[in-house]
């Protein structure tokens, strides 16, 4: 079994990953790579932000070992982490890199769990937060998606527990309000899984329902679930990670 982590070029993946590998956690550790190792070469701090992604580069995989804690013990899980250029999802570069292309195929088409991360879209953004223009529209966001769609009913056969995250939550919601609503406690919840599914979605998800009720029907045996993430609010950076450890452990 094995989890594949996605997304594209600028959606906050690296900084997810590299804080999520932080050691003041819950109920999620980063075994190996530890927190500095991997700052030291995905942090710039000059910028004071991670460094992105070259459009040149190739296809890396990298791996994260998770120990998740959860009520019936402390399960490990591996993350294939597969850093992409943006250009690896245009047709042209996957007529040009046919090899690159494939052995990308070969590892997501083998994975029970995918995490792809989304930006947040231009009309959800806190315009005293951030300058909405720097984001791509609803329709754009949309229309993005369907491409997602394709994708996995095309290329994840074995996929059964797809996570969509919509990242930099902070950018649009009350972050503290929302992961005392959803966060997760090993015997007291508030929610379970199935209704923070369902609170997400319709708050943050509405405008790909028919996309996601089509994909849920796409895949025999799947499930799809929704979340908001970001790097400053641990409880809701963890939880899609316990979810599959929920589901997928060994």
């Amino acid at each position: 079994m094995g989890v594949v982590y996605i997304g594209d070029r600028d959606t906050g993946k690296t900084h997810l990953a590299m804080e999520l590998a932080n050691p003041q956690n819950d109920y999620v550790k980063v075994s190996s790579p530890d927190y500095e190792y991997l700052r030291s070469f995905l942090y710039d701090e000059s910028l004071g932000r991670t460094r992105p992604t070259d459009a040149d580069k190739e296809v890396e995989v990298r791996y994260l070992e998770l120990q998740i804690q959860l009520p019936r013990g402390s399960p490990q899980i591996v993350i294939d982490w597969i850093d992409t250029p943006g250009e690896v999802w245009r047709k042209q570069w996957q007529r040009n890199h046919p090899d690159k292309w494939k052995n990308f195929l070969k590892t997501v088409r083998d994975s029970e769990g995918i995490l792809l991360v989304l930006p947040p879209y231009r009309e959800i953004i806190n315009s005293n937060l951030a300058d909405p223009d720097l984001f791509m529209t609803k329709q754009q966001w949309y229309n993005r998606f369907e491409r997602w769609l394709e994708f996995f009913r095309k290329d994840c056969p074995k996929a059964r527990h797809i996570v969509i995250c919509l990242n930099k939550a902070d950018l649009f919601c009350d972050l503290e309000r929302e992961a005392l609503k959803l966060r997760y406690k090993p015997y007291r919840s508030a929610m379970n899984w199935q209704q923070r599914h369902a609170y997400v979605s319709q708050r943050y998800f509405r405008p790909l329902h028919a996309h996601l009720e089509k994909l849920n029907r796409s895949i025999s045996g799947l499930s799809v679930n929704c979340f908001i993430t970001s790097i400053y609010n641990r409880q809701l950076l963890e939880l899609p990670w316990i979810y599959l450890g929920s589901y997928l452990a060994n």
